[in-house]
């Protein structure tokens, strides 16, 4: 046997056990990695639905407070609105005609499950302080 071929293998015998122990340092580093992953993904997930979960069960809002023209507050409560509406008589269509909105706007503010915007809040204060005969007279077609 020659020298050359005795040194060659002697070299790749060796150069192959160093790749083996570095493969394996990088094999274990990367398990690591992976269970490391895995666990922040479980614990977004957790937190998500944690997220979600407290979304759901959040508190009403109290009323909706706007600044109204001479400095007063005007305050919306849906069951306000559902009783001054009984109140005049009027159908969710008609006080909707009055606010100049949808009487399904009217439904939803009554419900609760929306609020009125602050431009509308004005019209909202205005049918407060309306009687039965002045929501008749608004809603009446003009006479010729």
């Amino acid at each position: 046997m020659n020298i050359a071929t005795i040194l060659k293998s002697e070299i790749s015998r060796v150069s192959r056990k160093e790749v083996r122990t570095e493969l394996q340092a990088l094999k274990k580093s990367s398990a690591a990695y992976r269970s490391d992953i895995a666990a922040l993904k479980r614990r977004v997930a957790d937190l998500e639905r944690l997220v979600a979960k407290l979304g759901k069960g959040s508190p009403k809002r109290g009323p909706v407070v706007t600044p109204g023209e001479a400095g007063s507050v005007v305050r919306f409560s849906a069951k306000g609105l559902a009783t001054q509406r009984k109140r005049l008589g009027l159908s969710a269509a008609e006080a909707g005609m009055l606010l100049g909105c949808s009487d399904q706007s009217v439904y939803k503010w009554e419900q609760g499950t929306t609020r009125p915007r602050a431009s509308q809040m004005p019209a909202i204060a205005a049918l407060r302080k309306m009687g039965k005969k002045e929501a008749a007279a608004k809603l009446a077609p003009p006479q010729e």
